[in-house]
């Protein structure tokens, strides 16, 4: 693959050094997954806090808020569907145009969330529009997933592929921090009963300047140099995901299994402690959002690190022990939860931040180079999807379920317990098989053909 960036110029047309046009795309890529995570982690705020009030104010307390982590697992369900039709055309017309309409999907479906009419004023329509926008929400963040990372990933000079690919992983905390950035804020200068009427409306609302500052960005990088060469070559493939699932079921399953946990504690601990927090241990929201919000800068702020680390030392120890590190940490966070300190509470929370970014930062490069570049943005699309809805997706609908039922946070931790276990054992055999080069790109491609 060739690093040079031949067409990418100054805003006067003159041509835009190398080094400075890989930082474009960097930078490009981290701002357009920041505003989708913003997107889509603000649905999972309100869901959590708002959501059953407003739809669905004739249900319980704990049915309600069933009833909105419903809508929230929507648009995961929706993921893999963006991820397919996106990951089709990201390998058949290009990275760039895809991720220029995912973004938009994404904004437009934040930005109608605003406006739904409540259950109050249109009845059953306003639940029904309401998954409706959530699976736009969903199939656009399908599509950003993984051709955020490959945009990133295939401009990467030799020796820094994590890094670049950590960029767009970068985007998940910095999403979270600007969600729960703005919902603080918006509700901390309005009275509760109007915020719970209408204040909750503005940060969806706001989705629809930022959309348009990410595209300004978006618009102005280069195509990646990897499916340039592939253009050049003639090398377009008719029916990408069928020949990506040429690489073999062992692989595919175990790459899967690897990063089912990451998704699902994540999101346990972003989404679903909103409401148990509220709901069962008496945690004001203010106090439990702020503590996320915490943990994700931390998280943010160390995924440079971490790529550095992949980059220098390779992956498989650093994947591994973070993997049995989310293992440990998801069997302690609920305990430290229910002791009601708030102080004890933090750590459990920051403790998520420290950890989770080992595995995260460098999942997306792991998912692509399974993949010879005419068909990775189809086939990482597969894997990285499908470990969103079986891991993350479902976590917080399960978990309240497991609460309801028990009556303890003992059946949530089992159930993270469960499925760090199937991940720790799926990144142990997956780095038994593959081997740990993970400073180069091209080495890494799988030859379809030798393993058809």
């Amino acid at each position: 693959m060739s690093d040079k960036i031949s067409n990418s110029t100054t805003s006067d047309g003159k041509p835009l050094p190398e080094k400075a046009a890989r930082s474009r795309v960097a930078m490009a890529t981290l701002a357009g997954t920041t505003l989708e995570w913003y997107d889509f982690f603000l649905y999972g705020t309100a869901a959590a806090l708002i959501f059953n009030k407003q739809f669905f104010p004739s249900l319980s307390p704990t049915a309600g808020t069933l009833a909105a982590f419903s809508t929230f697992a929507v648009g995961f369900i929706a993921r893999p569907v963006g991820g397919l039709v996106f990951g089709h055309f990201g390998d058949r017309i290009g990275r760039k145009a895809t991720l220029v309409v995912s973004l938009v999907m994404m904004g437009v479906g934040s930005t109608l969330i605003g406006l739904i009419p409540n259950y109050d004023s249109i009845g059953f329509w306003a639940p029904v529009l309401l998954v409706a926008m959530r699976v736009v929400q969903g199939i656009g963040l399908g599509g950003e997933g993984a051709g955020a990372t490959l945009m990133s990933m295939e401009h990467a000079p030799a020796g820094q592929k994590n890094r670049y690919a950590g960029f767009p992983q970068m985007g998940t905390p910095a999403g979270l921090v600007l969600a729960n950035g703005i919902f603080l804020t918006t509700n901390a200068v309005m009275s509760d009963s109007a915020f719970a009427s209408w204040g909750w409306r503005i940060p969806f609302l706001l989705s629809f300047v930022l959309v348009a500052i990410g595209l300004v960005i978006r618009l102005r990088v280069t195509e990646s140099p990897s499916f340039a060469g592939i253009m050049e070559k003639g090398e377009i493939v008719r029916f990408p995901l069928r020949e990506s699932l040429k690489v073999g079921f062992p692989r595919l399953s175990l790459t899967l299994a690897a990063c089912l946990a990451n998704s699902a504690v994540a999101y346990a601990f972003m989404v679903f402690t909103l409401s148990y927090g509220t709901q069962h241990l008496g945690y004001d929201k203010q106090f439990l959002v702020l503590s996320v919000t915490a943990a994700a800068v931390l998280w943010f702020l160390s995924i440079p690190f971490w790529t550095k680390i992949a980059d220098k030392y390779g992956r498989r120890h650093m994947f591994i022990g973070g993997s049995a590190a989310i293992l440990l940490w998801c069997i302690v966070f609920f305990p430290l939860l229910n002791t009601e300190n708030k102080v004890v509470a933090v750590i459990a929370f920051l403790g998520m931040g420290l950890i989770v970014p080992v595995t995260h930062c460098v999942q997306g490069s792991i998912i692509a180079d399974t993949f010879p570049a005419k068909v990775r943005y189809s086939g990482s699309s597969l894997i990285l999807q499908s470990g969103a809805i079986l891991g993350g997706g479902l976590a917080p609908m399960i978990a309240t379920a497991l609460l309801d039922a028990t009556g303890s946070s003992v059946g949530v931790t089992w159930y993270l317990a469960s499925i760090c276990t199937i991940s720790l054992v799926g990144a142990i055999a997956l780095f038994k098989i593959v081997p740990d080069s993970s400073r180069g790109l091209e080495h890494e491609e799988i030859r379809v053909s030798e393993n058809a």
